[in-house]
């Protein structure tokens, strides 16, 4: 069946907001405050703002799945109105598409084919359909190459951010709603996503409104950008409007200070202080190292080994130095990040810690006790919510401190240089994407690491966070500490300096 071919494709929503606003439980400010918008079918719209305006809140409630949560049941509040086609999202599932920020809340089932295929099936579509659409939408994100019995969990983040767009694609939604869909990808898949999306659109008609920090990946793939700003700090909760060309000419030093990423524009970040005492000890070292998220295997009494992702990785961690982990999707950047972070056994080979770091604890990082590991290697995974462990953004914070016996000195000082300090009675589940992010640096940085390990630290950061961030990094760096980060962020990896150690993608096997 040709793609996106069907007897009645759906009609292309209408979004209505009159005075709309949204307060998340146990938040005293609005996500949302007063929001007046007007989207026509078929329209394309760019959503920008800083961190915590509430773009993911609006895409949540468009998609009616606003206050479903448990955490976000109980006091939240809602004012004004909030239209899908005239009536309540809430009335009117399955009329929009959502692709959350975190792509593994999306993976609902255990092969590649029955995911993708999951959402239509709940439309009750067609199964010839059903399946036609899901090869289409495969083929549109660049994962046509895996087997439709392929398991989800052996995907890499990236790999499952393709996946999930995949599903939306695969309903055919009169309204397509993305939070940050490109924001795990490499630079190759960037494109991918996008030109799928386009094609998408271009052939169903769809609404379309994505969520994106950086403005060069969307801006000639849409009609329209809105700028939000947030609702604790505005009557209105719309600061610009208008065609991409216009909005960018006549208000980019407003959209600099309001933390959107305008191209050609890269935000200062502090520079190096020179290299202090102890700088470039060695603290880990990876020799010949293999590795792979399976458990091994039994068969009778032997132990079979997992297939690794990537083998033969030789690297070196430093104190005071940066090491940037680079590599396309599924190349296992964040499988050798959690080995290197004594939270995988190595497939072979070996992770050995200097006498420096490892301080009568052993060589062998994945032997050492947890106190033992957070006090020496800080790791923050690539989904921030893996490591919420309380009700509060404070008690966060205190929590590695009070357990290793410690005192909170540095909390006040991480909630202020993180921007979280209006956000300490807060449920850390409640939080947008990018504040998660600073949050679960924040928790490891309490703990004083002599490593820290980030998987794609500048997820869901604007422009402003972002250079806070990274100032706050080349800080750590001047202080002594190493810090190894997973990402694709080419700005990022320049502003902290350091080495790259570039993982190439695994051979394709065909299906």
């Amino acid at each position: 069946m040709p793609a996106y071919q069907s007897d009645a494709l759906p009609r292309p929503a209408a979004v209505t907001a009159r005075g709309w606003g949204w307060r998340h439980a146990g938040r005293t400010a609005p996500a949302v405050r007063s929001l007046d918008l007007d989207i026509q079918p078929g329209e394309r719209v760019l959503l920008l703002g800083p961190s915590g305006a509430g773009k993911s809140t609006l895409l949540h409630a468009l998609a009616g799945v606003l206050g479903d949560s448990n955490d976000d049941a109980g006091d939240s509040d809602e004012s004004g109105s909030l239209l899908l086609d005239g009536h309540s999202p809430r009335a009117q599932r399955g009329r929009a598409g959502l692709m959350q920020q975190d792509p593994e809340t999306q993976v609902v089932l255990s092969r590649v084919g029955d995911d993708v295929a999951f959402g239509a099936e709940n439309l009750a579509v067609p199964r010839d359909e059903i399946w036609a659409r899901v090869h289409q939408a495969l083929a549109d994100v660049g994962l046509s190459h895996l087997p439709l019995e392929h398991p989800t969990a052996a995907l890499s983040g990236g790999q499952k951010q393709r996946l999930a767009l995949a599903g939306i694609l695969a309903m055919q939604p009169g309204l397509i709603l993305l939070d940050e869909p490109t924001a795990n990808l490499d630079p190759d898949g960037v494109l991918d996503v996008r030109d799928a999306v386009a094609r998408c659109v271009d052939a169903t008609g769809a609404t379309l409104v994505v969520v994106e920090h950086r403005v060069a990946i969307w801006k000639d793939a849409v009609d329209r950008i809105v700028v939000l700003q947030p609702g604790s700090t505005t009557d209105s909760a719309v600061l610009l409007d208008g065609p991409p060309a216009e909005v960018l000419a006549a208000a980019k030093s407003m959209l600099v200070a309001a933390g959107v990423w305008v191209p050609g524009h890269v935000p200062a970040t502090r520079a190096h202080a020179p290299a202090a005492a102890g700088a470039g000890d060695l603290l880990l070292a990876a020799e010949g190292l293999a590795v792979s998220r399976e458990r091994p295997r039994r068969s009778g009494f032997r132990k079979i080994p997992p297939t690794p992702v990537q083998e033969d990785i030789v690297a070196q961690v430093r104190a005071g130095q940066a090491l940037a982990v680079t590599g396309p999707n599924g190349a296992g950047k964040s499988t050798f990040a959690l080995t290197l972070a004594g939270l995988l056994e190595p497939v072979a080979g070996t992770v050995s810690a200097a006498p420096e770091l490892s301080r009568g604890a052993g060589i062998d990082p994945y032997r050492w006790k947890a106190e033992q590991l957070i006090s020496r290697i800080g790791t923050v995974f690539q989904e921030p919510e893996h490591q919420f462990v309380t009700g509060n953004v404070l008690d966060e914070l205190r929590f590695g401190p009070r357990h290793l016996g410690r005192g909170e000195d540095r909390v006040d000082e991480l909630l202020e240089r993180l921007r979280l300090t209006a956000l300490v009675d807060a449920n850390p589940y409640t939080l947008s994407g990018g504040e998660k992010r600073r949050l679960s640096v924040a928790t490891v940085l309490a703990a004083s690491p002599r490593v820290l390990i980030l998987d794609e630290p500048t997820f869901g950061q604007d422009a402003l966070t972002w250079a806070e961030l990274a100032s706050f990094l080349v800080e750590m760096l001047d202080a002594g500490t190493a810090v190894v980060s997973v990402t694709h962020d080419a700005e990022f990896t320049a502003a902290l300096g350091g080495a790259e150690l570039r993982l190439s993608a695994p051979e394709r096997v065909a299906p």
